[in-house]
């Protein structure tokens, strides 16, 4: 079986650069996704709303929006 070098090699340089783009492009699809930091910057948000509401009373809301 031949080799991809081997018939790297046969392609002209332009066909070449082709190549070793798309190797490159297959390689980051493959790499593992860098996770990114979670932010808090809604922290402390409805701060004002915490006297109003309990944790049942937005769960119950939530599944009323989600239809069950």
């Amino acid at each position: 079986m031949r080799t991809v070098e081997d018939i790297l090699k046969e392609l002209p340089p332009d066909l070449q650069r082709q190549v070793v783009r798309f190797a490159e492009f297959l390689r980051q699809e493959r790499a593992p996704k860098k996770q990114k930091r979670l932010r808090m910057t809604w922290a402390g948000g409805l701060r004002e709303y915490r006297d109003q509401y309990t944790a049942l009373d937005l769960q119950e809301k939530a599944l009323h929006w989600w239809g069950d």
